[in-house]
């Protein structure tokens, strides 16, 4: 879990309104509590505070409300649970009857609009006993400090899927897509301007207009809320066909490989001890345990590499414990009484930096270990046919010649293959269906062809009946790049020209009919004032929110920093159904033309 007292962009946002609206809302002093949380509440809070945060607001234990427990008769209980049957339900039944009841009172906290008929029920049943009830419009989780996600998986399926019998479930997911973003665009006091890509499939703009009309009810209803017209942020929405590339694309930035290569389960990263270099052990004393590592924003080291190449990353490592080891010996060299107190006091700090730092040097070397046999050669390949030029910037010819390599060379899994195959087929923009079948024939890869084929449901070329046009790309022959790093996700045009007011109105249409003037690029006039200080920029400035639905990538996630870095007067907040990694993608893009049981049964097993 993240602390809040560090300034974490949306993570501290989040967090401060759950302090204000719920635990100040009913907190008294010297009065303990029993906090109840269901799945999606308790990602929320993990991802906001720690526990000794909730200690702070006189929360005693956090109880998981699906489980069975002990009733604590004599204190109150704080519920913060979804409105949805299942949590009511179990909420309910902690006060089936006055005799029965778990706890002494209740105090319910929704995260998002409460259904009149399960209103009506805990009304029904149990209103003597609940102290309050509240609905705080904060439906999405804070992954990092610039994104968000909505924790609906199931979305890409109900979304792309071409079974007409989902058609009520879309439906039913849209809804509920449309009433989360409201709570993002809340939760950041933004009524923004609506507005989406509008081809080659009409789920953004379907999604984009629910969005307008419970953005129009959210501010006429919230009468605490001073904000009435639209406010000077953009909120764009993007249907995930939009770059196939970056999906599939091998990213050596190290947040983004990390991901792709190795075995992270809940952002948690562990590395046998018995890896650990020798000269590390010895060096710097560590031992030769397993190691676990939480990927997450509370670890300034990760922060500071995440969005670096993995050279910068396996340079910059090293470089730090040699630092801290300089530091360290030049304090042990004071004799003095109070410098000794001084070492003393700074002995687990530098112990618990050098660990740190081991286990993310371990996690970039592991990175490598699984780059240099296969992967490194593979990039070449995959940034030529991305690109359609090689690292001289000479035009890529023949793109066969250039997949060939890759698909014969047995050292390469299915799924690696496939990735290439992908970028053959967008790098011509689509093939034949002779063509596409002999390459499925000649990998041997028939039972995972509808990863390659289901694209097409997202809206991508595949075997399309005419020869379509490629979308023009921005210019960056001139950036400084890795020679295996060349290619630059979609997103970060489009973040730049959404910021510099450049999107062509025609496909980035509004929904919204009265916008407010757009000034993300922060321009100011010879009457206004410019503003210097950077926070004030950040708190001041425009604000552009991104969703995509069916996913984004970990590159897309740092494309996001790297446009808000570069144009300080605009923060960019991206955000998804949830984050992808190219091999469950592709394993997602399988399931799309099978029905929903079938996928249910397969994802269970």
């Amino acid at each position: 879990m993240a602390p809040p007292v560090t300034e974490r962009g949306l993570k501290s946002v989040v967090w401060q309104k759950i302090k204000a609206t719920v635990f100040d809302d009913c907190k008294k002093e010297g009065e303990w509590k029993i906090m109840l949380l269901d799945e999606f509440t308790t990602k929320l809070l993990a991802s906001c505070c720690k526990m000794t945060d909730l200690l702070a607001e006189g929360i005693t234990v956090v109880e998981n409300i699906y489980k069975n427990r002990e009733p604590v008769r004599q204190m109150k209980a704080l519920y913060f649970i979804s409105p949805t049957s299942k949590s009511v339900d179990c909420f309910l039944r902690d006060f089936a009857s006055k005799s029965e009841n778990k706890y002494k009172a209740a105090y319910i906290y929704f995260t998002d609009f409460c259904p009149d008929s399960l209103f009506n029920k805990i009304k029904a049943s149990c209103s003597k006993s609940i102290r309050r009830c509240k609905e705080i419009n904060i439906s999405f989780i804070p992954l990092e400090s610039q994104v968000y996600t909505l924790d609906v998986p199931d979305a890409f399926y109900y979304c792309y899927s071409p079974d007409p019998s989902n058609a009520n479930g879309k439906d039913a997911i849209m809804e509920e897509m449309a009433e989360q973003i409201v709570t993002v665009c809340a939760t950041l006091d933004e009524n923004p301007g609506v507005r989406y890509k509008s081809k080659p499939l009409d789920n953004a703009s379907k999604l984009a207009q629910l969005v307008e009309k419970k953005l129009e009810n959210y501010y006429k209803i919230d009468e605490k809320s001073l904000i009435k017209g639209k406010t000077h942020s953009q909120l764009i929405i993007i249907d995930r066909g939009f770059d196939p590339v970056s999906t599939v694309l091998h990213e050596l930035t190290f947040q983004a490989m990390a991901y792709d290569l190795l075995p992270i389960e809940n952002d948690t990263y562990k590395t046998c001890g018995c890896r650990i270099r020798e000269e590390y052990r010895n060096r710097y004393k560590t031992d030769g345990k397993e190691k676990e590592a939480i990927l997450e924003e509370d670890d300034d080291l990760w922060v500071r590499i995440r969005h670096r190449h993995i050279a910068v990353v396996l340079e910059e490592i090293p470089k730090l414990m040699k630092e801290i080891s300089s530091t360290k010996k030049a304090t042990e060299g004071k004799t003095s009484l109070s410098a000794l107190a001084q070492l003393m006091k700074k002995m687990p700090h530098f112990r618990k930096q050098i660990t740190k730092q081991v286990v993310h040097l371990n996690l970039a070397e592991d990175c490598m270990n699984k780059f240099k046999p296969n992967i490194e050669k593979l990039c070449k390949s995959e940034q030529d046919l991305a690109l359609g030029t090689d690292a001289e910037g000479q035009k890529v010819k023949d793109s066969m010649r250039v997949l060939l390599p890759v698909l014969l060379n047995k050292n390469h899994d299915n799924y690696d293959k496939i990735r290439a195959i992908l970028l053959y087929i967008f790098s011509i923009n689509g093939t034949t269906e002779e063509n596409l079948d002999r390459l499925i024939q000649n990998v041997k890869i028939e039972n995972d062809s509808d990863m390659i084929r289901n694209w097409s449901y997202l809206g991508v070329p595949i075997v399309p009946p005419s020869q379509q046009s490629k979308p023009l790309r921005k210019d960056r022959s001139t950036e400084e790049t890795f020679q295996l790093s060349r290619w630059t996700p979609f997103i970060k045009d489009i973040l730049e020209d959404a910021i510099d007011n450049r999107l062509d109105s025609k496909e980035w249409p509004y929904c919204s009919q009265y916008p407010a003037v757009w000034n993300g690029s922060g321009a100011v006039s010879a009457r206004q004032k410019p503003r210097t200080n950077y926070l004030e920029d950040r708190k001041n400035g425009s604000k552009l929110i991104v969703f995509v639905i069916g996913g984004i990538t970990y590159s897309e996630m740092r494309c996001a920093y790297e446009v808000s870095q570069a144009h300080k007067s605009c923060e960019v907040i991206i955000g998804s159904t949830h984050i992808l990694t190219p091999r469950k993608l592709l394993d997602d893009i399988k399931m799309l033309n099978k029905p929903k049981d079938k996928v249910s049964f397969i994802k269970d097993e």
